[in-house]
């Protein structure tokens, strides 16, 4: 990790209910001003849909459409051949031929808000900005073939999707920096079918298949002098993501506080080593509890997340100096003043905590 200054700062998930851009950028200008990022506004545009906003430029691999997807836009440049996407890739990470990186763009089809989010960075000069793909374990039991199996177990079609989310990721690490050199990109994994391996549906998949996946992404994101992180919103095995590389891992506290410090030995370890949790402690996913609780009563969730850890042994201090504030899951599900509270949570959490420790 780069330096210590994301001690405790607010950071968001991807996705808020908007249908105006430049409301949902007022947001993240006011809430996120350290680190801001560019929202997936999924009511502007199904495009914009977790999943499908980085399928743009998929190879034709997987046909001129995907079947079980939604596309706005008909536009065949969208598909490319898939030995070009393998050539671009040795060519971009090898520095031969960066200039095709342009090539794996989000479009404004594709996202309403990156060039909003590209402007706010040049504008403001935040120390950090973050951006965000979907993970490759996710996309790869998402997307289907005709026969309806599922893209990660065909080699192919596993290495298609890594290689482009790789690229995806390293387009936003080179706009984010031409946009402020200064800046330091945080590109999230988002990994919710994580919490799904060792269930029956996947029991076939083994832990390193999925190591090797998300390492593959996490490398070249650091590679290229980004920091990487990863949101699972569910009961996650966290020892597979610790032991993919990711510099900053972020759990579902609000629900899962007590499983995830059942991995307490290797978070250890992570911390020790530079790691950093950003806990998910505003409920997005529960309305109920979004609406009646108070910034003080997530303070003590918060409090009541660490102990679980510190009762394992994890130095209070270590924990705490390697903490950010976010949400349980994106906000996409709710309504725009449920989004706008959950957001001004993380910021008004965030700020409570660090008077509280004196950062």
């Amino acid at each position: 990790m780069q330096n210590n200054s994301l001690k405790l700062q607010p950071i968001a998930i991807g996705s808020l209910p908007y249908s105006n851009t430049q409301e949902a950028m007022k947001l993240v200008a006011k809430d996120f001003s350290n680190i801001p990022f560019f929202p997936q506004l999924a009511k502007v545009s199904k495009n914009e849909d977790m999943i499908i906003q980085f399928l743009e430029g998929m190879p034709s691999f997987f046909g001129s459409k995907a079947e079980n997807f939604y596309f706005d836009s008909e536009d065949d440049k969208f598909w490319l051949d898939v030995e070009d996407l393998f050539t671009d890739y040795e060519e971009i990470i090898t520095g031969s031929n960066f200039e095709k990186l342009d090539k794996y763009a989000i479009s404004d089809n594709f996202s309403s808000t990156f060039s909003l989010f590209e402007k706010q960075i040049k504008t403001t000069k935040p120390p950090y900005a973050k951006g965000q793909i979907i993970g490759p374990f996710t996309l790869g039991v998402s997307l289907t073939d005709k026969d309806g199996k599922c893209a990660i177990y065909d080699e192919t079609l596993k290495d298609i999707i890594v290689k482009l989310l790789s690229l995806k990721a390293v387009w936003q690490i080179n706009r984010i920096k031409q946009a402020n050199p200064q800046t330091i990109p945080i590109i999230f994994l988002d990994e919710p079918c994580i919490s799904q391996l060792g269930t029956s549906a996947y029991m076939t998949i083994p832990n390193e298949e999925v190591i090797q996946m998300l390492n593959e992404v996490a490398m070249l994101i650091k590679y290229f002098g980004g920091i990487c992180g990863v949101h699972c919103c569910g009961k996650c095995d966290w020892s597979i993501p610790i032991s993919a590389g990711f510099d900053i891992i972020n759990p579902d506290a609000f629900n899962y506080a007590q499983n995830f410090s059942i991995y307490s030995s290797k978070i250890n370890k992570f911390l020790n080593s530079g790691g950093k949790i950003a806990w998910g402690i505003i409920p997005t996913l529960n309305i109920q509890a979004l609406e009646t609780l108070t910034t003080n009563d997530l303070a003590e969730i918060f409090e009541k997340s660490v102990k679980y850890l510190t009762k394992k042994g994890i130095d209070e201090k270590l924990i705490k100096d390697n903490s950010l504030i976010t949400s349980s899951c994106g906000a996409g599900s709710l309504s725009v003043e449920q989004a706008k509270r959950a957001m001004d949570f993380i910021n008004e959490l965030a700020g409570l905590l660090k008077e509280r420790y004196k950062i």
